[in-house]
């Protein structure tokens, strides 16, 4: 499969999930009577798009460099990573100097928190693997219907529910080999089922017990997974349907990636 396609397959979906939440958050904003913010002239408008543009480039840096062939998707997060730091120590000039010990000191203690998570679910998938789990699940979903809808949902609830123990880099290693073969006896478009796959393992990493997003941002926020669980629910709501949208509507993921082919 081309990395380009599957790029572009993400673009929809991806847009999409965003706009629904958006769209949630408004509606969470308005019903719960959160503060507004002052509002924002052209002027103004402009300003800060213009300042923006010098961290909108990280962008540039992590995309054009992965699908230029410069730089590999680690290679592009470090380089990603420098140049963060030099925009935010020499441009914007946020953080003084002094300041840099305890934010090297925080980061690494989020990020600890983060490692010994996915360490830990790296170890769990290792075990799902030696003992054959995905591929057991599969064999056993394909016993129970050899219709490619009732399969996709049934391989959702899989992912779904793997997603919430293991990360998403082992998920893929192990899922993918199994899978393949079975979507492509059942006339699956791979680049749409990368973007199933994706969507899937992207929501496992805000679902408890093992969400390396959520911890980091109860890390940041300095709040409980228990906390958070209690307020996040109608976010999962809204991701199972756009999940559900992306299964059951090939078109979201393959337009763009068909248009380049022509």
């Amino acid at each position: 499969m081309s990395i380009a396609h599957l790029f572009l397959a993400g673009i929809f979906p991806g847009v999409l999930l965003g706009v629904a939440i958006m769209a949630l958050c408004l509606l969470l904003s308005h019903r719960n009577g959160y503060p507004k913010g002052e509002p924002v002239s052209l002027r103004q408008a402009l300003f800060i798009a213009l300042d923006s543009l010098w961290g909108l480039f990280t962008v540039v840096i992590i995309i054009g460099g992965i699908l230029s062939g410069i730089f590999t998707a680690t290679e592009a997060g470090s380089v990603a990573c420098l140049y963060a730091f030099f925009i935010t120590m020499f441009v914007y000039r946020e953080c003084k100097w002094r300041d840099l010990p305890k934010l090297v000191a925080r980061v690494t203690r989020t990020v600890g928190m983060v490692m010994i998570m996915i360490g830990f679910s790296v170890a769990f998938a290792y075990a799902m693997a030696l003992i054959q789990l995905p591929a057991k699940a599969t064999e056993f979903f394909l016993s129970i219907s050899d219709n490619k809808y009732v399969f996709l949902l049934l391989i959702n609830i899989l992912l779904l529910v793997l997603g919430t123990f293991m990360d998403l880099a082992p998920m893929l290693l192990i899922c993918t080999p199994i899978l393949m073969p079975v979507i492509l006896k059942f006339g699956i478009d791979p680049v749409h089922f990368g973007m199933v796959m994706l969507l899937n393992l992207g929501i496992g990493l805000v679902t408890p017990p093992v969400g390396p997003t959520m911890v980091m941002g109860c890390a940041i926020g300095r709040v409980t997974m228990e906390q958070i669980t209690r307020h996040i629910w109608p976010f999962y709501l809204v991701m199972f349907v756009v999940l559900v949208l992306v299964t059951y509507v090939p078109g979201l993921s393959l337009w763009l990636p068909s248009l380049m082919k022509g």
